[in-house]
């Protein structure tokens, strides 16, 4: 499954331009903070409307201006990994994994919450409130729940940069493992050189 994305995005008064296509695997857009990284992520999920332009998922058309294509986010069949983990403050991590579980269509669901509780490891955590939680318990708790929507790739935005080092690679070898094992693609943003050396098929410069 490849990654092509041919957009033009304004915010403000700047204005990016992305015009790629890239192959199966771990797709890393790397460049400085404020270079456009995020926002190209949002027009692949379908919460940043661009200007002009094309984005396919293999053989799924996501948005084309020229055809009036603009597929709503809960058709796009990502999960997306924000750099804050975003979980649901009043819901228990069981809660917030099977919110993701929930969302997607029974046809859809590739992942049960039991396998993904295994793969991740976070069985102890299930009764657990997110405030409870390590920068890096939070990430895989995250994680599942983008996981057990039944996504047909995923966004993941700098999921590291809040961790310490030793936290950092507990959840790069998570990743390492949704690419490698589940076979998942992913288009992955990060500042960080020595972090997309080590995880990306392919590295995208972005900005700088």
């Amino acid at each position: 499954m490849s990654f092509e994305i041919d957009v033009t995005i304004e915010r403000g008064a700047a204005r990016i331009v992305a015009n790629y296509k890239v192959p199966k695997g771990l797709i890393a857009l790397f460049g400085p903070s404020g270079a456009g990284k995020t926002s190209i992520l949002d027009t692949v999920a379908g919460l940043l409307r661009p200007t002009r332009g094309r984005i396919a998922v293999g053989d799924t058309v996501l948005f084309d201006s020229e055809r009036k294509i603009d597929l709503p986010p809960e058709r796009r069949a990502c999960g997306y990994v924000f750099q804050d983990g975003r979980l649901f403050p009043h819901k228990s991590v069981r809660d917030n994994l099977l919110y993701g579980w929930k969302l997607a269509a029974e046809d859809q669901r590739w992942l049960a919450l039991e396998e993904a509780v295994d793969f991740l490891g976070i069985a102890p955590l299930l009764d657990r409130m997110p405030r409870t939680l390590s920068g890096g318990e939070a990430q895989r708790v995250a994680i599942g729940r983008a996981l057990l929507r039944g996504p047909k790739f995923l966004l993941m935005d700098e999921p590291l940069s809040s961790l310490d080092m030793a936290r950092r690679e507990e959840i790069m070898a998570v990743i390492l493992r949704i690419r490698d094992e589940l076979k998942l693609p992913i288009l992955y943003v990060s500042h960080d050189r020595a972090e997309v050396e080590r995880l990306a098929d392919t590295v995208i410069p972005i900005g700088g």
